[in-house]
Parts: structure tokens; sequence; C-alpha cells
């Protein structure tokens, strides 16, 4: 054997010839082992093989990155082309300034919603929407102010216990930012101004408002809260439940157990701060939103009554009128839960109402009279009888105190003007014949648009009054 061809460095010298076990021969020098001729051939051939499939491998890996690449973009093109900028906002300080304004016009769905019901387009900022169209943008951004906005992550949450007697619900989903919707009394949805037209009312239908839980049985109180997105609802199975509405998953919030009171009212004080609950006890509850806390009240001192579920509170929000026992009203306040007064009326006290931002009360009696009170003299100035009415007047007041509505145990709802009502005007400016059994609820809409009227005697026995034009919607 041989190590011919073997050139050395003129920094190398040779040490020592090894043989190996399968008769090559190596030779090592000062800078390593050096092989023989044949397997000098085969590292040469073997090293550019490998080096090219490396490279490949690598171009590969840069085109699969590339293509991840390009599938992400297109993937956000075709979201902001679904959704606007919703999914994907406005990054500053990444885009040029002509970049930046393309892409806002594009996504200047965010700026407006349209209103079915209305009929019309408005903003979500506060001040008016047309804006010159040659606006820089510093002076665009001064122009648009945002309102108020709120969002909420689903999370699970620990609920504390109440004082004895109610206990919050347990086993469900609650919200990060649950404090701020029930703490605040700030309004959450932009008021429209458009006034509905007569006859067929558009409408869409949303998913159930308690879809997160249905109950089995009767639903006697449901009311929304001030700021329109927080909605409670009172059950005879002694449920207390918020329902956070927004038309798709309406989130269950809260939840309350009242041991021992069947739910046959509960209403928001008008401030929104608390939720008033009565039923057919010599005591009520009060939930207050703010501390969220849950406080019994009564039975109130010196009165004997069995029953408290019927009740209104005035819109200023410092008194609460509990219909009594042989023709008494009794006036609580809304702060200290104290029996602040009594009025006393012949006959029995079938419905109240306030009137005139708390100074005015209006109350009937079985017989039709509808007496007005002066809750500062706490005197009655003023009784008259409801036109046609037999048996059992139940009263309702616009928001704005102008209209009353006044129904009988017969199904029909006579509308009156209250200032012509007072001056000695006895005619109802509007009588809606359309029910034919006891009408147990009637309820004017905030803008005074509609007015709401129901039996619970058949399930399809609800209808809604165009109040403008006094004609019932035909659907």
């Amino acid at each position: 054997m041989s190590l011919e061809g073997i050139e050395f460095h003129t920094e190398e010298s040779p040490q020592a010839i090894l043989e190996s076990t399968d008769a090559s021969l190596t030779l090592k020098t000062t800078k390593g082992v050096v092989e023989d001729d044949g397997e000098l051939e085969e590292k040469k051939e073997d090293k550019p093989d490998t080096y090219r499939t490396k490279k490949r491998k690598e171009e590969h890996v840069e085109e699969c990155k590339q293509l991840e690449i390009e599938q992400e973009n297109e993937m956000k093109k075709l979201e902001k082309f679904l959704f606007g900028s919703l999914c994907s906002p406005v990054e500053f300080g990444k885009q040029d300034d002509e970049e930046l304004r393309d892409e806002i016009i594009e996504k200047s769905s965010i700026l407006f919603f349209t209103d079915r019901s209305a009929n019309s387009v408005l903003s979500v900022y506060e001040n008016d929407v047309e804006f010159p169209e040659n606006t820089d943008d510093e002076e665009g951004d001064r122009q648009r102010k945002p309102s108020r906005t709120y969002s909420f992550d689903d999370e699970d949450s620990d609920v504390k216990n109440g004082p004895a007697g109610p206990t919050l619900g347990r086993g469900y989903k609650d919200i990060e930012g649950i404090d701020d919707i029930l703490r605040t009394n700030e309004d959450l949805v932009v008021k429209s101004s458009a006034k509905l037209l007569p006859g067929l009312l558009e409408y869409s239908r949303l998913v159930n408002a308690n879809a997160e839980d249905p109950s089995s049985g009767p639903i006697n109180s449901v009311q929304f809260h001030r700021n329109a997105q927080l909605l409670l609802t009172g059950r005879l199975d002694r449920k207390l439940t918020f329902f956070q509405i927004d038309g798709k998953r309406n989130t269950k919030i809260q939840s309350i157990f009242l041991e021992d009171c069947p739910v046959r009212k509960a209403s928001f004080v008008p401030d929104g701060s608390q939720v008033i609950v009565a039923g057919r006890r010599k005591f009520f509850y009060s939930f207050d939103l703010v501390k969220v806390e849950v406080d019994k009240i009564g039975p109130l001192i010196g009165r004997e009554e069995r029953s408290l579920e019927v009740f209104e509170v005035s819109l200023d929000s410092k008194t609460i009128a509990f219909v009594g026992n042989e023709g008494y009203i009794l006036l609580v306040s809304s702060r200290t839960k104290e029996l602040i007064g009594t009025l006393k009326m012949n006959g029995t006290v079938r419905s109240l109402t306030f009137v005139n931002n708390g100074q005015h009360l209006l109350s009937s009696r079985g017989d039709g009279h509808v007496y007005h009170w002066d809750l500062r003299t706490r005197a009655c100035f003023h009784k008259a009888v409801d036109e046609g009415c037999i048996n059992g007047s139940v009263l309702c007041t616009s928001p704005n105190g102008i209209l009353f509505a006044a129904r009988s145990d017969s199904g029909i709802v006579n509308i009156y003007n209250r200032e012509e009502f007072l001056g000695g005007k006895r005619k109802p400016i509007k009588t809606i014949e359309n029910l034919t059994t006891k009408v147990d609820f009637m309820k004017f809409n905030n803008n005074i648009q509609i007015l709401a009227i129901s039996s619970t005697m058949k399930k399809t026995n609800l209808k809604l009054i165009h109040v403008p034009s006094f004609s019932v919607f035909s659907n």
C-alpha cells in the first residue's frame, strides 16, 4: 500500500502511518490525519451533494414561511372586506399618511350603524357626523368626539353571598366589567329622533332575553335599566335575574334567590341605583346596585298591611308609593326606606302612577274615580270619573306627563290629555277597543310614540298603539 498523491503544506510535518481495521492507511501529521486517495475522493464527491441538499432544504423552509405570510395577508384582507375595521384596527405609525387616510375611508363603517326601525343612519359620535370633505386629519379628530363605549370579556368569577334570606345564584359565566354595567347610570345607546309611521311596524326577532336561564314558571316583572343594556326579570320561583342584552348572546350576569318572597313585582329606581322587589308579603326587598347589597325592609312601622306587591317609584327616585289597606297609600323614602306619610282615599286603591317629576300622584279606585294628589301638601286637588269605566280602572302616564291612559276590566282603554282632564273635559281623546278581555299591562315608550297594552287572559292579547295617530299597528 502507498500514500501517493498526498501533498503537505509547508507548516505540516508527518508523524506516523496508521492502519485501520479495513486495511486502509492514514497518515497522521501535525495538522491532523490525512486519508488515502480513495477516501479523499469520496469525501470530495459527498461534500457537494450534502451542501446542495441542505441548501434545497433551507430554500423549501423559506418558501413555506413566505407562503404562510401570503396566506395570512390574504386572510387579513378577507377579514377587512367582510368585517371592516372591527377585526383589523388601524396601527398608527406603521403606515404612510396616504395609506392611513385611504384605510380610514375604507373602514368608515365603524363610524355609523343603521337603525332599521328609524330608517336612518346614526353616528356613535356625540357631535354631528357631517364633516367638510376637505377637513384635515387633526381638525377631524377635534370634531369627532367619541361617546363612551363598553367591552366585556367572559371569565369565571366567584359570587358573594348576600345577607341572610337572599342568596346569589351560582354556576354561571360572569363578565369582567359587570360592576360597570350595574353601577353606571349613563345611557349606552344612541337615541333616535325619527318618527314612526302608522300602519305596519317593522321589527326583527332576536334571541330570547333569558335564553341562558329560561323560567319554568310565570315571569311577573321585566324591565330595562336606564342604560338600555341591563335587563331585570322577577319570577314567582323567588329568583331575581339580570341579563346583559346585546341581541346575540344575552349573557346572564347575576341571579339572586329570595328565600321568603315570591316576586310579584320588581322595578328599577329611575336613577338606576337600586331595585325594589315586593311580593304578597308585609315586607319588601331593596337591592343596591352600587354596593351590591340586598336589604330586607319591613314591616313598616305603624302599618299592618299583609301585602306590598303593588307599588310605584317617583320619577325623581325619592319616593316609593305602596297600595295599602282600606284606601291608604303609603309613602316611603327610597333613601331611608322609612314611612314618611300616608294618603287616604274613599274605597279601595287599584292603581298608582307618578307625574310632574314626582310632585303629583294619580290614583284610581274600583269604581273608576281618578284622584290627583299634590305630594308637597299631601292633599287631593282633583277627582273625576274615567268615562265608561264600570269596574277596575288602572292608570298609566306618559313620560312627559301630558297623556295618561285608563283601562277597565272590560278591555277598553281610554287615553286622556291630563291638562284637559284637570280642566273639566271628561271626554277621552281616544278610546281603544281592540281587546275584549281584562287589560293587565299598559306602558308608554320613552319618546311617547308607542303605547303597549296586553292581557294575560290570552297568549296573543298584545296590541301596540301608534300614539301620534292613536291607531293600532296592523301587525
